[in-house]
């Protein structure tokens, strides 16, 4: 039976791994001092999926507070499943819980960027009932000609407007 808990340390592997998956390579050098840098903020949540002792799956919260507007938004910055886990209702059960959390803070929005390549990931939004067509994220680099550590060539162009 899959468990939805919060992550300690010793996940980092599996953690990083999944994020590799996702196109994130890298992450080996810094995940456990942003896993503890999570864990620790108060507008932070992370939560791991886990099976038979496995980390099966993750979810990166942030909840942001809103100065015009009475409900907050919790923005998903990464959800990912392990391919041999995927289709069997994981990223659905860490979406349900993140919600939960949400809802417990006040949030009556959600907010998430997916790039259009993910085609899969564009099908499971629509099956909880995001819109089929997902809002574009606008941002830019700080720093432009540099892309951040563990961050490939394909993320950039994500990024960039």
């Amino acid at each position: 039976m899959v468990e939805i808990e919060a992550p300690n340390l010793a996940d980092a592997p599996a953690i990083s791994a999944l994020l590799d998956a996702l196109g994130y390579p890298g992450t080996e050098a810094f995940i456990e001092r942003r896993i503890a840098q999570l864990i620790a903020h108060p507008d932070e949540a992370l939560l791991v999926a886990v099976d038979d002792g496995e980390v099966i799956g993750v979810i990166s919260l942030h909840f942001i507070p809103q100065l015009a507007l009475n409900g907050d938004i919790y923005r998903i910055s990464y959800l990912c499943v392990s391919e041999r886990a995927r289709g069997r209702g994981v990223g659905a059960l860490l979406e349900e819980h993140a919600e939960s959390l949400a809802r417990q803070r006040g949030c009556d929005r959600i907010e998430l960027h997916c790039h259009e390549r993910r085609t899969d990931a564009h099908r499971f939004y629509h099956r909880q009932q995001y819109p089929s067509h997902l809002n574009t994220h606008i941002s830019r680099w700080l720093m432009p000609t540099r892309p951040a550590a563990g961050c490939d060539e394909r993320h950039r162009h994500d990024i960039r407007t």
